[in-house]
């Protein structure tokens, strides 16, 4: 039991007395100490902490260490111990013993050398299966804390409606219902059902990070409130609200002229006043700095510490810069109040309360038993995944394959790269982009004196392997044809000569995710065109005029423009950034094995010319008034959101509600309807339902996606999806802003997706106009009967 004067160190007392006991006895020095931050490969040297650094950037103690595993190759067992001895020191060599936050980066997978890299978010939100994600969330938050490691940089909940931008991969689509209920599932997930034995996650990039102008990654965001309110922050106010995050990260971008790691508005009226928000603001990386710097609102990092402490961040990462010695001269002379800094140092010292890190400073050596049985959890679950994510987008019969497909050609410059199967958080990724920092400036607080070694994934399965393994040797042949950007005649020639001799050609086109100079897409990697760079297109055109059958599979994180393809190839696979199980999964779904049931949570644009593009347009929207289409082509997507192929059919039947008149206060309606499976496979429906507000002071989005269930049916079998809408879900920010529910017809209609909604009805809201000011229904339930 700790003394009276140690209050802090008494895990019976609540987390707000020992925090405000700890902060009492801390000097300004210790304070600003723990706003702070520093990179792991700052304190580490040959292959261990070492102490002279520690001293330096230790000494008075530390908020959080930046990525132990992810900046470095250690291994699972290599950063536990690791982290160990950080925490070693600053519980042991620190006058008041106050363990740090270790964060990681875990996007899709632990950024660790060793785990697993799972789908890229954008595949994981194809996979309309929240379940999926959660079983996914929940490895990562098991390896993290077989490490050490009780902070998640994850998930990403800005929509993404430009695929210019190259983070849209990071995203779960343009909608937000989908981002929450996906945001959801992974939060929980990982944080677990408490903190002590969880891992916070982060909540980011609040708010319209995917908004940007031209796609351009940072580039100011231009949104009316409206749409801030009633989309973009919707996502971000469930995981608050709902998931009891831990952690949230704002935007690099500016929103009309107040960038988000300097705005009160964002961050203390809407984040913590409304939303009851209880847990610390973690900066996006050197994003303080950038308030002078990318921002220019100062030349000095004073202003720009307090414009980010008076808004409400409370931690600065990945390396202490402005939180450091310009706070504190900004303290001195009088311009930033101690009681700012109090607030803040308040707020991250309850969280490392709550994750229990002052009883639970250090880990265990993980066993080899909980590694093996670890990673046969992350297998299954990372190839689950992958099988669920992949999109079936045209299929003129050609797909499935069979068993016997006769000689099978594959080509294209993803076809045999384990590297390109990768998203943009991947432990790889990140190492070359670790070196490319520390051969061009000090990108990361401080120039690195050594380059770190890149894995090698020679050996690595492909998708060129994993169709080999599935159908033979003997039958696979292999010519690359160009690279993403490049590529010879003598190349392309044998590529063509391969698939003319072939029975069926699968060609593997896309992009390479990335940070560095080298990938196109990914955080840095924006685009102007969305058409395959390099010779790729070429390849295909020349693949097709063979006649041999062109099954084409696309491997990107971004919608491409594919309207050629969709006409001219036997079929289009969206493979989306499929991370290590890619492969199998891949041939699984040619072959015929698992029957593809992801849909798109994009929409596909025709050209580049409709970005951004998105189901959900008001409408005026969505057609160029009165005409109708463009001069030179239509305005419709190519493939709508919620679109995806089967090997089988479905069909929906008999719409019901269990009452037409539904009460605007607390008011439910259950909406069901039948699902069949009316083909010879057994295959997977994902039954959407969409509503729209027919009556309302201010206009509304033609469709709004208010609920899905994916629903696994055999040959004949027939199910009903019964989902439980609250007339909560219907509210929007009426005409004063005040968010409310309001009287009036509301069309229901359930489909498979949102351009193929065959069944209708419509409910009427009753009762008067109903604020709601705290939010309590985000995800509509639903059950299969």
């Amino acid at each position: 039991m700790a003394t009276t004067e140690e209050r802090y160190r008494d895990p019976s007392l609540p987390v707000e007395v020992r925090a405000a006991d700890l902060l009492a006895r801390m000097t300004l020095g210790e304070k600003v100490a723990q706003l702070g931050s520093a990179w792991s490969f700052e304190l580490v040297g040959r292959g261990s902490l070492d102490p002279s650094r520690a001293r330096g950037l230790l000494g008075q103690g530390i908020g959080h260490v930046s990525r132990v595993a992810g900046a470095s190759n250690a291994g699972l067992a290599t950063a536990a111990a690791l982290g160990n001895e950080i925490q070693r020191f600053l519980v042991k060599e620190t006058r008041l013993g106050i363990p740090a936050i270790l964060h990681e980066e875990t996007l899709h997978g632990v950024l660790a050398a060793g785990a697993p890299v799972f789908q890229q978010s954008i595949g994981a939100a194809a996979s309309f299966d929240p379940d999926s994600v959660s079983a996914m969330a929940d490895t990562l938050r098991r390896r993290m804390l077989l490490m050490g490691g009780r902070h998640a940089l994850a998930p990403v909940l800005d929509t993404g409606r430009d695929p210019r931008w190259g983070r849209i991969e990071e995203t779960y689509g343009e909608d937000p219902y989908l981002a929450t209920v996906m945001g959801l599932a992974y939060v929980e997930a990982i944080q677990g059902p408490s903190l002590a034995h969880g891992v916070a996650a982060t909540a980011k990039h609040m708010v319209g990070h995917g908004l940007a102008e031209g796609g351009l990654n940072q580039a100011p965001v231009h949104a009316g409130r409206r749409e801030l309110e009633d989309e973009q922050l919707a996502p971000f106010e469930a995981a608050v609200r709902q998931g009891r995050i831990a952690s949230i990260m704002p935007a690099y971008c500016d929103v009309d002229g107040v960038p988000c790691h300097a705005s009160a508005a964002l961050l203390d009226d809407v984040l913590r006043r409304r939303w009851a928000f209880d847990g610390i603001v973690a900066s996006d990386y050197m994003a303080v700095e950038m308030l002078s710097t990318a921002h220019r609102l100062t030349g000095d990092l004073g202003v720009a510490a307090g414009m980010a402490l008076r808004a409400g961040v409370d931690a600065e990462l990945p390396s202490t810069s402005a939180y450091g010695s310009p706070l504190l001269a900004a303290i001195a002379d009088g311009r930033i109040r101690e009681a700012d800094v109090d607030a803040a140092v308040e707020r991250v010292l309850r969280l490392k309360l709550r994750l229990g890190l002052f009883e639970r400073p250090y880990v265990d050596a993980p066993s080899d038993d909980a590694v093996t049985a670890l990673e046969a959890t992350e297998r299954a679950a990372a190839l689950e995944l992958v099988r669920r994510s992949i999109v079936l987008a045209a299929n003129d019969g050609t797909l499935p394959l069979g068993r016997t497909p006769g000689r099978i050609a594959v080509v294209g410059p993803l076809a045999d790269s384990a590297r390109d199967l990768i998203g943009d958080y991947g432990h790889v990724l990140h190492l070359e982009t670790l070196n490319e920092g520390r051969l061009r400036d000090d990108t990361f607080g401080f120039p690195l004196t050594d380059p770190l070694p890149i894995p090698d994934l020679a050996g690595a399965p492909t998708i060129l392997t994993g169709l080999r393994e599935r159908f033979g040797e003997d039958v696979v042949t292999y010519a690359r044809g160009s690279g993403l950007r490049d590529g010879s005649d003598e190349e392309l020639a044998s590529a063509v000569e391969a698939a003319g001799a072939a029975d069926v050609a699968i060609v593997v086109l896309g992009e390479r995710s990335g940070l560095t100079d080298d990938a196109t897409t990914g955080e840095f990697r924006d685009r102007s065109t969305l058409g395959f760079l390099g010779r790729q297109q070429e390849l295909l055109e020349r693949v097709v005029a063979t006649g041999t059958p062109c099954v084409l599979v696309v491997v990107s994180g971004r919608p491409l423009e594919l309207a050629w393809a969709a006409e001219h190839c036997a079929a289009v696979v969206l493979a989306w950034v499929p991370g290590d199980a890619g492969p199998q999964a891949i041939a699984e779904v040619l072959a015929g094995d698992v029957v593809p049931g992801g849909r798109l949570p994009v929409s596909f644009p025709r050209t580049v010319g409709q970005v951004p593009v998105t189901y959900r347009h008001h409408p005026t929207g969505g057609r160029s008034n009165p005409k109708g289409p463009y001069v030179d082509g239509p305005t419709t997507p190519l493939w709508p959101f919620g679109h995806g192929l089967s090997y089988t059919t479905f069909a929906l039947a008999n719409l019901a509600v269990d009452q037409a008149r539904v009460p605007t206060d607390g008011g439910t309606v259950s909406v069901s309807v039948e699902v069949t499976n009316t083909g010879a496979r057994a295959g997977d429906a994902v039954v959407q339902l969409y509503v729209r507000d027919l009556e309302a002071s201010v206009v509304r989005p033609v469709l709004e996606l208010r609920g899905f269930r994916r629903v696994a049916l055999r040959p004949g079998e027939c199910r009903r999806v019964r989902f439980e809408l609250a007339a909560e879900q219907l509210a929007f920010s009426g005409i004063d802003y005040r968010r409310v529910v309001e009287p009036g017809d509301v069309a229901i209609q359930v489909g498979t997706s949102s351009a193929d909604l065959a069944l209708a009805t419509t409910i009427t809201l009753t009762g008067p106009v109903v604020e709601v000011a705290s939010r309590t229904r985000f995800v509509t339930p639903s059950v299969v009967e």
